[in-house]
């Protein structure tokens, strides 16, 4: 069976990390989004629990471990369950 996945456009939504889907695919799109590393071009990457994703947030750059990938846009403390954020 294959392992969950989650597309990063929609996993930054989800997360309330950005605020629309298509400025999460923007982002993406404009190689400032790496998973595990590795620069994404799609908004269409694939993530998986247990990843590693780095972005640009402001003047900083944050790296966030998905913990779980979540099933909706919920409340920001469901969001905050399902990553680890370092700084």
């Amino acid at each position: 069976m294959a392992e969950p996945s989650l597309r990063i456009d929609k996993l930054l939504f989800f997360l309330r990390i950005a605020k629309s889907r298509t400025l999460a695919q923007g982002w993406a799109e404009a190689g400032h989004i790496r998973i595990n590393g590795v620069r994404v071009g799609k908004g269409s990457a694939v993530v998986h629990s247990g990843d590693v994703i780095t972005l640009p947030k402001g003047d900083d750059v944050i790296a966030v471990k998905i913990l779980a990938l979540p099933v909706r846009r919920g409340p920001p403390a469901e969001a905050q369950a399902c990553y680890q954020l370092f700084k």
